[in-house]
């Protein structure tokens, strides 16, 4: 009797045991599939990441459409040392660095619909010199478009087609994105229409590329190949922030690293080939450099910011309000100027008879000027006004340079004006600290630390005076324009 007692207690408890371990550790009988009960559901937050991913992708492929063109070109011959990473970066559209001939070619590329009515935004070198345009819709509607104006100096070019109802997408503000938000490309990489990839904002800002005249790319390692040119970059919340536009590589395919116009520039561009078929910017009338440690320095500046002033052109809107040689703008109507390129986009977006306030830095005192803007000429070469000088030939050595003042016969021979004054660098020595500078045989040494230079006399008293501890200022003119370069001592 105990045995049986003892033997169903043990029963029992093991019982009791094996429910409990199988509730633990979800152990299941043999021959069940365990895969799915064993892995985890997905966490809220990824299955929300996803949906929104959905969700604008669906909402924006139908908004970006295929152009296809026809057109005959005359490729030229480049040499890629004309832009500044070396040939790698290639415009998406076409192949610009051939042999010259005359070829009839197709192409293709993207564009966005921005209105219902049949108005879309692409770029300018995706249509360029077309004989035909094709727009192929989502839905395979085809249509034929026409052109409505090109702006080469962004890139941006607007077709339209005659149709209505389309779908269309909000414009977003580019000027809020920051560097690590998500963000979708939307193209026809290689024919491939209504792809999707997805990235992040690498760089915002990005310019001296060599695209374009007035650039402010966003940049993004999202995957964008040739036919993505004109398509769509567009945030999280669905919104257009940019038309895709370029790619650096070495290959001609994706590398990581693409560029986009930024909805911002966009829209201005596109309301004014809307409503004029052209761009009208404004125009201050000066050429400008960047401020670099040793300008500043030779200026007298504690932080190398601002742009600075190294021409004046005749008769100009900066000339009328009183703009000297060697001032630096710090702030362009209320807003800081940081570098030229930002000053050259202030400058654009100013209309024709607005009075703005400028802040420059002129000989170490702060100072405002009132000027009044004028529309951007089509020609910006204004030449200047500049007294006879007379001609002697005597030469001076510095920092392994000699230098001649300017003759007739010179000014001839370096197709300079006859009226400059100046000394030309003669001879520039190799390794040497002129050289490093950047100086160059056939330069025209106007100024040495802001004071004018109109011949030999003047320029060796100027560098005799000039302090041993601080590198030497000089203003250069240099064929068509006037630089400010430093010397060490």
């Amino acid at each position: 009797m105990r045995r049986f007692v003892f033997s169903a207690f043990l029963l029992l408890a093991g019982i009791v045991f094996g429910v409990v371990l199988s509730s633990n550790f979800r152990i299941v009988p043999s021959g069940e599939a365990v895969g799915k009960q064993s892995l985890s559901p997905k966490p809220n937050g990824v299955v929300k990441s996803e949906q929104a991913f959905v969700t604008v992708a669906k909402a924006v492929t139908p908004v970006v459409v295929n152009i296809s063109i026809t057109r005959r070109t005359k490729t030229e011959e480049k040499d890629s040392s004309d832009f500044p990473f070396q040939g790698p970066l290639r415009r998406f559209f076409g192949d610009k660095f051939g042999r010259p001939h005359d070829r009839k070619g197709d192409g293709s590329g993207s564009g966005v619909i921005i209105q219902s009515d049949g108005l879309i935004v692409t770029n300018n070198h995706v249509i360029e010199d077309a004989d035909s345009i094709k727009v192929l819709l989502s839905d395979k509607r085809e249509f034929i478009g026409t052109v409505v104006g090109t702006d080469p100096k962004t890139d941006l070019a607007v077709v339209r087609i005659n149709a209505s109802g389309l779908p269309t997408i909000p414009w977003g503000i580019s000027s809020r994105l920051q560097v690590g938000e998500y963000i979708l490309a939307v193209g026809n990489p290689f024919g491939l229409t209504q792809t999707v990839t997805m990235g992040i904002v690498s760089a915002v800002g990005r310019a001296n590329i060599g695209l374009a005249e007035y650039e402010d790319f966003i940049q993004t390692d999202a995957a964008i190949n040739p036919g993505n040119s004109g398509g769509a970059m567009v945030n999280i919340q669905g919104e257009l922030v940019g038309i895709n536009t370029a790619i650096f590589t070495r290959s001609g395919g994706y590398m990581g690293i693409g560029f986009a116009v930024p909805s911002d520039m966009v829209q201005s561009v596109v309301g004014s080939l809307v409503k004029s078929g052209k761009v009208v910017r404004g125009w201050l009338g000066v050429a400008i450099q960047e401020v670099t440690p040793q300008i500043a320095k030779g200026l007298g500046l504690q932080e190398a910011k601002g742009a600075l002033v190294s021409e004046v052109m005749a008769g100009s809107p900066a000339e009328k309000a009183g703009f000297q040689t060697g001032d630096v703008i710090l702030s362009f109507n209320g807003q800081a100027v940081k570098d030229t390129n930002q000053l050259r986009h202030i400058v654009a977006k100013a209309l024709a008879g607005d009075h703005l306030k400028v802040q420059v830095i002129r000989e170490r005192k702060m100072i405002t000027l009132k000027v009044i803007i004028e529309v951007q000429p089509k020609d910006l070469f204004v030449k200047r006004s500049r007294s006879q000088e007379s001609e002697r030939n005597t030469s001076a050595l510095l920092g392994g340079i000699t230098v001649s003042t300017l003759t007739e016969n010179l000014a001839q021979e370096l197709n300079l004006e006859a009226d400059l004054k100046g000394v030309v660098v003669m001879t520039v020595e190799r390794g040497s600290k002129s050289a490093e500078s950047g100086l160059q045989r056939g330069d025209l040494i106007i100024e040495v630390n802001r004071e004018s230079v109109d011949n030999i006399d003047d320029y060796e008293q100027q560098i005799s005076h000039a302090d041993k501890d601080m590198p030497i200022l000089l203003l250069i003119r240099r064929q068509d324009r006037t630089l400010f370069l430093t010397v060490s001592p």
